[in-house]
């Protein structure tokens, strides 16, 4: 498995990270912990050393998985990443609760690398107001974490802030061949790389957008290639080819991907992707841009809706579902906007947003083609 430095803090990574968000489970919804344990466990004998966990994943038992995963003396073989649920801090006390409940949760008695999880700007501004960075200091010097670090969902600018407000150690984004310039992007990657902070990528194939369902345009793309690789691989060497990526974090479902994953990132090296590899993976991203039903902005001039219709929303889960090929994936998150009442099955044609949309779009026809694709049955 190759290694790669977690920036200033010294230590050595295993480039895979074992994301314990998506672990297999049983037709009840709990964890099937034998198959997963035998999966991390595979892992780290393999050279996995970091396992990625938090407070709310998997119904609130991914810690407890973890926590079972390192018994049998695998705790010395890894570094172990938990979270802070900044939504659920209401108060200075609660930063405290949680932590300790995370820590007995665990079977732990330090965290290695502990992080401020999905940080956008109001969640930083709630962490500060709680004192959660004062509690990190605390935590440290108490030898209760070793590192600490902050994951993050917004956009650039806020990214930016966030790194220069506090001596960080290192940082988690989402980063892949399509969000090369969403959210944190290659520019926040560089910008914390800069810093000396380790750069932990997570969603590198996109929530697995990026393996399942490919447009035919894109398989026939990757044909072309003198060198044969899986739609997974392919997402996976573009993000390891950075040379600023310290880690990649992948949730692993079953044996299989915990091998194709373990054989992949032992052999993508940094700057390893020819230029001609580099070209084609531009020409995938393309095509599938190409595939975006409505060029929305998420200005939000048009709202508010005088019917409460989320029109921003309602186009990116339409676009989501064109780009990536898959409208019955998407259709629970219309029907959550149904639930919500924020559906385009809402809009009455007033016009308001049309004479607002400073992109000039055709609104309400294509907020009646995109009601009309989540409701019609194919």
């Amino acid at each position: 498995m190759q290694k790669r430095m977690m920036g200033k803090t010294g230590e050595e990574v295993s480039l895979l990270g074992f994301g314990c968000m998506r672990l297999p489970t049983l037709p009840s919804g709990e964890i099937n912990e034998e198959e997963a344990i035998s999966m991390v466990r595979r892992a780290i004998d393999s050279g996995v050393n970091y396992l990625d966990t938090a407070y709310n994943y998997h119904g609130g038992k991914s810690e407890e998985f973890v926590g079972k995963v390192i018994q049998d003396g695998y705790r010395e073989k890894v570094h172990i990443a938990t979270k802070l649920p900044v939504w659920a801090v209401n108060s200075t006390e609660d930063c405290e609760r949680l932590f300790r409940e995370q820590l007995e949760r665990l079977g732990v008695e330090q965290v290695d690398f502990y992080l401020l999880h999905s940080l956008n700007r109001d969640s930083w501004q709630k962490a500060v107001k709680y004192e959660a960075l004062e509690h990190l200091e605390k935590w440290q010097s108490e030898g209760l974490i070793k590192y600490v670090g902050f994951s993050f969902h917004d956009e650039l600018p806020v990214f930016r802030e966030i790194v220069d407000a506090y001596p960080w150690d290192f940082c988690q984004i989402q980063f892949n061949y399509m969000d090369e310039n969403y959210q944190a992007g290659l520019a926040g990657l560089k910008y914390a790389a800069s810093k000396g902070l380790g750069v932990i990528i997570m969603e590198p194939l996109r929530g697995g957008r990026l393996v399942r369902n490919i447009p035919q345009e894109i398989l026939d793309l990757f044909e072309e290639a003198e060198v044969k690789r899986t739609p997974a691989e392919w997402g996976l060497r573009w993000v390891a080819n950075h040379p600023e990526v310290s880690l990649i974090l992948s949730g692993m479902n079953t044996m299989e991907e915990v091998e194709e994953n373990i054989r992949i990132m032992g052999e993508a090296e940094p700057n390893s992707l020819t230029k001609e590899e580099v070209g084609l993976m531009k020409r995938a991203r393309d095509i599938y841009t190409n595939r975006i039903k409505v060029l929305c902005t998420d200005c939000k001039y048009c709202l508010p809706c005088p019917e409460h219709v989320d029109i921003p929303q309602v186009f990116k889960i339409y676009n989501d579902a064109s780009i990536y090929n898959n409208f019955p994936g998407s259709r629970w998150m219309y029907e959550a906007l149904e639930k919500k009442e924020e559906d385009a099955g809402r809009c009455v044609a007033c016009g308001q947003c049309e004479a607002l949309c400073p992109q000039n779009l055709n609104i309400i026809d294509s907020l009646a083609t995109a009601h009309r694709a989540f409701t019609t049955d194919s």
